[in-house]
């Protein structure tokens, strides 16, 4: 006797038999109870769901000579016959390959005739998407008006190309994704009848690869079993037969990636190659790894989401500590483009070590997101460099990011600095001081230097207008002037202004000294001082020390 494959052998025969699918098996069941049986449907849903199977239990159960609680018996005439597909009351159409009108003419001639046996002749019409328009509308008459003794079942994956004049004669029940822990449970019961041993492990990756499929799951179960026919099947195994990788081999190449290390992430790009793994499923695995880990970093309450082991788990939020969130999401977006690309490239391996290549070095980029990786780099640097746990030594690319002056700051002038201190001592050691001339330059880049900013000050400052004193030689101050009250939490911002300060530098190649003013304070238009630098001069004024004569 011939094999039948695991999807088909365990097909389920009973509405009690289907996983995963209770909303929809709750209310076929009270219809046929009822006797409120409709004339057309629709299962919608992903492949491998559901819906050719529950669409056969109907067609069995409204014909059953002795349904069961809206199930057949299966034991009935009626219900072998329609399980051995011999049954002239059921009906089954491909749309795919029978997709004219003449096609759909010749089922509006069949409707005519009751069924021999049996009260319902059921048409199930697989596919029913790939239907041509002209037949579509040779079906919308009949389906419209049926003989009481014909039922349309018509299956589809996408919904979104039917007609809309379909749709609305129809019932439309939409099928659901099935739960990994749902196909984790029937592998295992499969396993129990099949008497095959199988790590738990094991099954649990084959049901996250079935990816809400039950059917897929079985596909994958089945050859994993005839690849190791005999054997225990192992979570090793499965993953040998699948082309997939460990995460703890993603956990690695991570920290590598994290170390800046491109030569060993590279080396363990080739071990894989090597083992024969399928470098699109990588990229998509690794994908996912990265999608875990910024979940982790999102909440503390990931656990029951996650489905992960609770090592794999220690060891996310061991990593999550290691990498900044706007990282991650560059990580995330590099691999997630790789993964639309690399599924038809020919040479697929040149794609992936490219990626690896702009994760370890962000300056290879120019995006938002790796330029603000970039300054981060340097400015640890910087760090560094003014602790004097480094010595003063920087690249080429960090000098480009610091601007066109070499770097002149000394590690033992630095060491037991101020912090403060230290900031005012790197802008004066780096950038010479803004002439009036200058500020005219920086009000004319003025978008480029916001769009080195980020989150709320960007905002605020992309509405704002940097001005100076044009009729006082002696005033270089830039004054930043905010367009309304959002800003005011800005104005006695030291950290932010210094921000401004550091960039403008970057930009520019001038250090200028930057002010906050709202709108409603600022009086440097025509040549009017502003309300700061008024308040300075009073200040001053007040602590003049006046000689009186007599």
């Amino acid at each position: 006797m011939s094999y039948t494959a695991l999807y088909r052998k365990f097909r389920p025969d009973t509405f009690e038999d289907v996983k995963g699918q209770e909303h929809i098996v709750k209310t076929l069941k009270n219809q046929i109870m009822a006797g409120r049986i409709g004339h057309a449907y629709l299962f919608c849903g992903t492949r491998g769901t559901g819906k050719t199977s529950i669409a056969k239990i109907f067609a069995k159960a409204v014909n059953c000579e002795r349904p069961a609680d809206g199930s057949p018996c299966n034991e009935c005439a009626s219900c072998r016959a329609i399980a051995a597909g011999a049954s002239m009351n059921v009906i089954e159409i491909d749309a795919a390959s029978n997709n004219g009108v003449d096609n759909i003419r010749e089922i509006r001639e069949e409707v005519a005739y009751s069924p021999a046996e049996g009260r319902y002749k059921v048409y199930i019409i697989d596919e029913v998407h790939m239907l041509s328009i002209g037949a579509f509308n040779a079906l919308l008459k009949t389906l419209e008006e049926p003989p009481s003794y014909v039922i349309f079942i018509l299956a589809t994956t996408e919904a979104h190309k039917i007609p809309v004049t379909i749709l609305s004669r129809c019932q439309r029940y939409d099928f659901r994704r099935i739960s990994q822990e749902t196909i984790l449970d029937r592998l295992k019961e499969l396993m129990e009848q099949e008497q095959v041993e199988a790590e738990e492990r094991a099954l649990r990756y084959i049901a996250k690869k079935g990816d809400g499929s039950l059917r897929d799951s079985l596909s994958l179960l089945d050859q994993c079993i005839a690849f190791y026919l005999g054997e225990k099947l192992t979570y090793e195994k499965v993953l040998e037969v699948l082309g997939a990788v460990d995460t703890e081999v993603f956990s690695d190449l991570l920290r590598k990636i994290l170390n800046e290390n491109l030569a060993e992430a590279i080396s363990t790009l080739e071990k894989l190659i090597m083992q024969g793994r399928d470098l699109t499923q990588f990229v998509n695995d690794f994908t996912w790894y990265m999608r875990n880990l910024m979940l982790v970093k999102a909440s503390d309450e990931m656990e029951d989401i996650l489905d992960v082991s609770a090592e794999n788990l220690d060891r996310l939020r061991e990593e999550a500590k290691m990498i900044r969130s706007d990282t991650l999401m560059r990580f995330i977006r590099i691999f997630s483009e790789l993964a639309n690309n690399i599924r038809y490239a020919s040479n697929k391996r040149v794609l992936l070590e490219l990626a690896l290549i702009k994760l370890c070095r962000p300056e290879s980029e120019r995006d938002e997101l790796s330029l603000t990786e970039r300054i981060r780099k340097l400015e640890t640097k910087l760090e560094q460099i003014m602790a004097g746990t480094v010595p003063l030594s920087v690249s080429k690319d960090a000098q480009e990011m610091i601007g066109s002056a070499p770097v002149r700051l000394q590690t033992e002038q630095m060491t037991d600095a101020d912090p403060e201190e230290a900031y005012q001592a790197y802008p004066a050691a780096e950038y010479p001081k803004a002439a009036p001339e200058d500020l005219q330059t920086v009000r004319s880049m003025w978008k480029s230097i916001v769009g080195d900013t980020t989150g709320m000050f960007r905002v605020v400052l992309s509405a704002a207008e940097p001005k100076f004193n044009a009729q006082d030689a002696n005033d270089t101050k830039l004054y930043v002037v905010f367009a309304d009250f959002l800003a005011e939490r800005y104005l006695d911002n030291k950290e932010k202004k210094e921000e401004l300060e550091r960039i403008i530098a970057q930009r520019s190649g001038k250090q200028v000294e930057v002010r906050f003013v709202l709108a409603a304070d600022e009086g440097i238009q025509r040549g009017r001082l502003s309300a700061i630098d008024i308040e300075e001069r009073i200040h001053n004024f007040i602590h003049t020390d006046i000689e009186i004569e007599d």
